[in-house]
C-alpha cells in the first residue's frame, strides 16, 4: 500500500530542489534526498517523478508571491497601489531567490497555469484602476502597460537576485523607471514620484 503525502516532505524536496539548482548543483533522485531522512520513492510519492517535482517548484514561486501580493492594501491612491504591487514582487523575489529563479524555468509545465497568471493578472487590474480614477490617459492599454511595468521590474529584480547589480540600486531604479514609464503613461511627474516614494517607504 503507498505511503500517503506528507505535506512537511513535500515542502522540503521543492525548497531542497529550488535551492540545489540556484546554487548550480546536479539535481538528481539521490541527491536530492541526500541528508534529507526520506527515501528517493518520496520524489514519486509527492511528485509522480522527477517532472512533477520541477512543476511542483514552479507552481510553490507562484503560489508564495500570490500570497505576498495578497498582503498589499487597497489604499486611496492607484499609483501607490499599482508600485506597491512591484515593491512586493521585488521583496518576495529576494527573500526566495532560488523560488524566483525556478518560476520562470518555462521547461518544467505548471500544473496549475492560470494560478500562476494570478499575479499578473492583479497588475493589469491595477492599472485599469490607476486608468479609470484619472491618474492614467483613458487610452491606457492595461494589459500592454502592466507587460511593460512587469518586464522593466522583472529584468532588474533578476539582475539584483543574480548579483549582477548590488541591492542598493533597486530601489532608486526601480523609482525612476516605474516613475518615467507612468508619467508617459499620463501621471503628473510629482504627484507619481509621491506614490512610488511611499510604496518602497512602506515595503
Amino acid at each position: 500500500m503507498p505511503r500517503p503525502a506528507d505535506p512537511a516532505v513535500r515542502r522540503l524536496l521543492v525548497e531542497r530542489a529550488a535551492r540545489m539548482l540556484a546554487d548550480r548543483e546536479p539535481v538528481t533522485l539521490r541527491s536530492l534526498v541526500e541528508g534529507t531522512g526520506v527515501s528517493t520513492m518520496a520524489v514519486y510519492t509527492h511528485f509522480g517523478g522527477m517532472p512533477g517535482l520541477w512543476s511542483a517548484v514552479r507552481q510553490e514561486g507562484f503560489s508564495r508571491l500570490t500570497g505576498r501580493l495578497a498582503g498589499v492594501p487597497h489604499t486611496a491612491d492607484p499609483v501607490h497601489d499599482l508600485a506597491a504591487l512591484g515593491v512586493a514582487y521585488a521583496r518576495n523575489a529576494l527573500a526566495h531567490p532560488e523560488l524566483y529563479g525556478a518560476m520562470f524555468d518555462a521547461g518544467a509545465r505548471l500544473a496549475d497555469e492560470a494560478a500562476a497568471g494570478a499575479p499578473f493578472e492583479r497588475l493589469v487590474e491595477a492599472v485599469a484602476r490607476a486608468r479609470d480614477e484619472g491618474r492614467l490617459a483613458a487610452t491606457t492599454d492595461p494589459r500592454t502597460l502592466a507587460t511593460q511595468y512587469w518586464a522593466a521590474g522583472h529584468g532588474l529584480v533578476s539582475l539584483v537576485v543574480q548579483g549582477v547589480l548590488p541591492g542598493d540600486v533597486l530601489a532608486p531604479l526601480s523609482t525612476a523607471t516605474t516613475v518615467a514609464l507612468l508619467v508617459a503613461a499620463g501621471d503628473g511627474e510629482a504627484r507619481c514620484r509621491a506614490s512610488v516614494d511611499r510604496a518602497w517607504a512602506a515595503g
